[in-house]
């Protein structure tokens, strides 16, 4: 297989649509969204709940299962077609880090904090050397502000924000070239809401990683200087470039005032 090459885009999504479900109980649940975002950029996307931001996060960062499935229009992340990835997934996964909304609370109880954060290396290089893995663990515990003696820890005995800190690292371990993290701030005591905020940032200008965030926190969004865009029942209702006032589709006034409150 020949490895798709990179291209000044990190993410070109071109009037794409997401199923959620199987069979007649089937719903769109994304239709029609149309971004781009330049490696060392970042985009936000905000909406209710049902609006669609997590199965287009989950479908982007070519999750399989019923949850998200692209069905209309194109999606090309780190130079991979998502909706037709083939034997290209492998390297669309690699590319890509993953946060999913329930990464912290669903952290494998059975393994260390060590073992979850090098796993998507070791499910890769099963004979790797076990002092580079633990030289990437450390590295990651530091950069998400974790002890070092958190390594040997189950996620039981850590808080909720803690653990979100360690999937946060797990999404990082591959050095992706495109962040997707869904909802990155749950849990996580706004005294250190500046740590998630720092990796993105830090990767951003030193890597050019790209970053897609889902979130309803628009101070956030300003934060890292992302572009915005709100989804309303799956469509998109109102974009923001980073720094600029939003762009209104008529008649979708109110879905942007949740993010503005």
């Amino acid at each position: 297989m020949r490895i798709p090459d990179l291209t000044e885009w990190a993410l070109r999504l071109d009037d794409l649509s997401v199923e959620r479900g199987r069979g007649s109980g089937a719903v769109r649940a994304v239709d029609g969204v149309s971004a781009n975002v330049r490696f060392g950029g970042a985009l936000c996307v905000s909406g209710t709940t049902g609006s669609g931001k997590s199965s287009l996060a989950a479908a982007l960062a070519g999750q399989r299962g019923p949850d998200a499935r692209i069905v209309g229009g194109s999606a090309t992340v780190c130079g991979i077609s998502a909706r037709y990835p083939g034997r290209a997934r492998s390297v669309l996964t690699y590319r890509v880090g993953y946060l999913a909304q329930d990464a912290g609370p669903t952290l494998n109880p059975d393994m260390t904090v060590g073992d979850v954060i090098v796993e998507p290396i070791v499910s890769r290089e099963p004979r790797i050397v076990r002092q580079r893995l633990e030289v990437r663990v450390s590295t990651l515990l530091d950069e998400v502000r974790l002890p070092l003696g958190a390594s040997g820890k189950f996620p039981h005995e850590l808080s909720a924000g803690m653990r979100q800190r360690v999937a946060l690292a797990r999404a990082l371990v591959m050095d992706p070239r495109l962040l997707i993290a869904d909802e990155p701030l749950a849990g996580i005591d706004v005294e250190v809401r500046h740590v998630v905020r720092d990796a993105i940032q830090r990767r951003r200008a030193e890597w050019g990683m790209a970053a897609l965030v889902v979130t309803n926190d628009s101070s956030f969004a300003r934060e890292i200087g992302a572009d915005q865009i709100v989804l309303d029942q799956g469509a998109p209702a109102t974009w923001r470039a980073s720094g600029e006032d939003p762009i209104v589709t008529p008649g979708a006034e109110d879905s942007l005032a949740f993010i503005e409150a």
